[in-house]
């Protein structure tokens, strides 16, 4: 909807625009009390058009076309603009639009997360390890920037489409990322977020000036981690661990997609950190239990990650890698070089990991001071109840 809109106001209005999607969304949270239309899509659809109508009336630069928009060519034009097509296409436009090169490159990906998914700012702050005050001042600049510099709603052509579409993966990768694990306090993974980043994924996917290997090796890697959604919550909604999860729940249409995907990513010698990315979740995908993991191989791929894309989340599943090889020293050497100050509010994954090392080497009083640090770092109560869980089995150990 905002994407439509857009096109019709123009990237200049866009704050109206989103106020404008939200007052729609207001408005059938009323008018829904006693249960949903039949059809709530042709209803938001419906509200969201009579919206538009009603900016055109209010903004003074085109109250003159205002009346065209109730009947006639105009009002046709704007039903056209509904279809499933210009849909995509508009949702493409401000994907590639949020990613503008004028724009700084620490403001884009706020922007592309506010104006493409609606992230919240705190969603946003989480997701880029940012305090809520900088994203705040990130969107502030960037609407700021698209007016100052009349910034165009378009899909860029030739070389100008390279150059932006690193940062469109980099934005598809963080949505997905959300959903999968999120940061949200009451939820640890979010199924809505998982599929629009699929969803916004295929459509870069489909168009014929954007199907890179890059494309679909991402689009590969969310598929993976999507098979294993069901499988990694309980009907508890606490998080069960890798080790535990049903495998039969795996779902394998999805294995079976990202499969194809990745087929058509590795058509090249073009390797990118997805392409390496997607290897470490078909390992898992292909492991008949967790025993069975093949932790060497997941290791090499981790290692051309880092060649790649240096990370500190890389050294710290290199870590946990070699703790499942039975090389705990390997992994406290890892350890002991990450400022656990640089993953934010991931730093919990730090302590736990670090937790699980003392645990291997029998210093249970050592696990469990790393597991109450990494209970007080945890923000999500899935998470939380999860190290309670760990904490509760070591602290069991410690006079044994």
């Amino acid at each position: 909807m905002v994407s439509i809109l857009t096109r019709i106001f123009g990237l200049a209005h866009l704050e109206t625009i989103e106020d404008a999607v939200q007052d729609t969304f207001v408005r059938a949270s009323v008018a829904w009390r006693a249960g949903p239309p039949e059809n709530p899509e042709a209803w938001l659809t419906a509200a969201a058009k009579n919206r538009t109508i009603d900016l055109f009336r209010k903004l003074k630069s085109e109250s003159d076309r205002a009346q065209f928009f109730n009947s006639g060519p105009s009002s046709v034009a704007i039903n056209e603009m509904f279809l499933d097509s210009e849909v995509a296409d508009g949702q493409l436009r401000m994907i590639f639009t949020a990613c503008h090169p004028t724009l700084d490159p620490r403001d884009q990906i706020a922007f592309a997360l506010r104006t493409i998914s609606g992230f919240s700012g705190p969603e946003i702050a989480s997701a880029l390890l940012l305090k809520p005050e900088t994203v705040k001042k990130r969107l502030t600049r960037a609407r700021a920037a698209v007016r100052k510099k009349d910034i165009q709603f378009e899909i860029p052509q030739g070389a100008e489409l390279a150059g932006r579409l690193d940062r469109v993966l980099e934005v598809l990768y963080l949505i997905f990322n959300e959903g999968f694990h999120s940061s949200r306090r009451d939820r640890i993974v979010r199924k809505d977020l998982c599929g629009e980043a699929l969803r916004l994924t295929k459509i870069v996917r489909e168009h014929k000036t954007t199907r890179t290997p890059e494309v679909h090796a991402l689009f590969a890697l969310m598929c993976f981690h999507s098979a294993r959604l069901d499988s990694k919550v309980g009907d508890d909604d606490l998080l069960i661990d890798l080790r535990d999860q049903d495998r039969s729940r795996w779902h394998h249409p999805l294995v079976a997609l990202g499969n194809s995907a990745m087929y058509e990513a590795t058509t090249t010698n073009t390797l990118s950190a997805y392409h390496f990315e997607a290897a470490i979740a078909a390992e898992h995908l292909r492991a008949p239990t967790f025993e069975a993991t093949n932790w060497d191989r997941m290791l090499n791929w981790y290692q051309q990650l880092e060649v790649v894309q240096p990370s500190v989340f890389n050294r710290l599943n290199m870590a946990v890698i070699n703790l499942q090889r039975g090389e705990p020293e390997l992994a406290r050497e890892i350890l002991e070089a990450v400022d656990p100050g640089t993953l934010g509010q991931r730093a919990y994954l730090f302590h736990g990991c670090f937790a699980e090392y003392f645990s291997m080497v029998g210093d249970h009083a050592s696990a469990v001071t790393r597991y109450d640090e990494a209970i007080r770092s945890a923000n999500n109560e899935a998470e939380q109840l999860y190290l309670e869980k760990k904490r509760t089995a070591a602290n069991a150990r410690v006079n044994t």
